[in-house]
């Protein structure tokens, strides 16, 4: 029974997916969908996925929607390292607790990825110019959630939960890319994030990573007429809840 995985790599839980699942040596047919030209709404997509979101997870009848639920079965069906997804209790918890911050935590979502979706000083092709004072309001909710990242979450360790890499970081890694699809380097001046980047980078392979990151880093070199409008109408929607 085949394993398909359904992504739009410029989603950073797609990236996630992916890049766990090509270093785990997983076998996958993937299917890329175009989120920027609304491929999420057709027919065809919904009849795999009602949410009519990705990233989805297909095994033949069995459809498995949400990032970390994904993970988890991947590592469970595959029986990937176990530091991933330790079976310490504890390291389990503080694992699930980062994945429920960043997933329930609308501030720190819309203040990480969001800022890929403005202009003025995090330019994106796709959106027109925004006030100055506008598109600095963008920059409030990512810098205090990338603050609290730094002092409750990774603090002076390694890792977010030790000595060792985890999904945690993975998933925490493709979160925190997602600024730079807009020229915002979020690590400048940050000499332990960064380092923590450098080393997750260096245990995923500089090439897997960059591979992930090719769409969100050319973004730049996007055809701006292929955007969805409605696509377009609901990046300026979330952009007006952020700013107010």
């Amino acid at each position: 029974m085949s394993l398909e995985l359904y992504l739009d790599l410029i989603s950073p839980p797609c990236r996630a997916i992916y890049i766990f699942a090509k270093m785990n040596n997983i076998h996958f047919n993937y299917f890329a969908v175009n989120l920027l030209q609304g491929e999420q709404h057709s027919k065809e997509f919904e009849a795999i996925s009602i949410l009519r979101k990705v990233p989805v997870l297909r095994e033949g009848s069995f459809i498995l929607a949400e990032s970390v639920p994904i993970l988890l079965y991947l590592t469970r069906k595959f029986n990937t390292s176990i530091y991933w997804y330790p079976p310490d209790i504890h390291i389990q918890a503080s694992i699930d607790e980062y994945m429920a911050w960043q997933y329930e935590e609308k501030s720190c979502r819309l203040g990480w990825a969001g800022i890929s979706g403005s202009r003025g000083p995090c330019p994106c092709p796709f959106l027109p110019s925004l006030p100055l004072p506008f598109s600095l309001s963008l920059l409030t909710p990512m810098e205090t959630n990338t603050q609290l990242f730094c002092n409750h979450f990774l603090k002076d360790k390694p890792f977010l939960v030790g000595n060792v890499i985890s999904l945690a970081d993975l998933m925490a890694a493709v979160e925190l890319m997602q600024p730079s699809g807009a020229d915002f380097d979020i690590f400048l001046g940050r000499p332990k994030l960064h380092e923590w980047l450098l080393r997750v980078e260096e245990i995923v392979g500089h090439r897997l990573f960059q591979e992930a990151h090719e769409k969100l880093l050319t973004i730049r070199n996007w055809d701006v007429s292929i955007l969805d409008p409605s696509v377009r109408k609901k990046i300026l929607i979330m952009i007006e809840k952020m700013t107010k």
